[in-house]
Parts: C-alpha cells; sequence; structure tokens
C-alpha cells in the first residue's frame, strides 16, 4: 500500500488563500491553473462593483476595481462561490486519493477476515 508523500490538509488553507493553489499542492497543475484563471476572472469581470464602473470612461478599470470604500455582499459573491465551490473540490479530491489508498492494488493477497 502507497503511503501518501504529503499531508492533505495543508491544500485547505492553500485554496482558502487563492483558488487553485491547494490543487497545485496535490500536484493537480491543469486543474488548479483553470481554478485560478476561474477566480481571477470572478474576482475581475464578475464583481457588480467592477462591472459598474469599469465602463465609465473617465476612470481607469484596474483603480475601479481597488475601491473599497462601499464594497458590498454582491461585489463579492461570485468569487466567494468559486472559492467554496474549489475547497469542495479539493476536498472530494482528497477523498478519493485516501480511497485509493486504502483499497491498495489488485495485485495485493487481502485476506477474507477468517
Amino acid at each position: 500500500m502507497a503511503e501518501l508523500t504529503r499531508p492533505i490538509w495543508l491544500a485547505y488553507p492553500l485554496t482558502a488563500i487563492a483558488a487553485g493553489l491547494g490543487h497545485c499542492y496535490l500536484g493537480r497543475w491543469k486543474r488548479g491553473a483553470i481554478w485560478f484563471v476561474l477566480y481571477v476572472l470572478a474576482l475581475a469581470f464578475l464583481s457588480a462593483r467592477t462591472l459598474t464602473g469599469a465602463f465609465e470612461p473617465g476612470e481607469p478599470f484596474v483603480v475601479t476595481a481597488l475601491q473599497f470604500e462601499s464594497v458590498e455582499y454582491v461585489d463579492v459573491a461570485v468569487p466567494l462561490a468559486v472559492l467554496l465551490v474549489c475547497v469542495l473540490d479539493v476536498y472530494l479530491i482528497s477523498l478519493t486519493e485516501r480511497t485509493e489508498t486504502t483499497v491498495g492494488s489488485p495485485d495485493e493477497p487481502r485476506s477474507n477476515g477468517s
């Protein structure tokens, strides 16, 4: 039976920092990159505050996105939802890895419990 070389629990706080970091920690680089891009897009384009101020002709997009004086729940709902689903995905990956290590390979002899 192969043992895990890294503790899985560390993937959860990494994912809470930024979506995709926990996946990269677990060795799922492509999946981590996809989650990170999705999170950045949610922060940049799906936030209501960013969308309302981004298209005004007098203000640059980056300056509008960094104004924090009147942040509302609607402004962070979509990025937060992406982050929560990403944490759930890390949890499901850790469950499948845990069950794969406990089941073992088919070549290993098994006891019938008697």
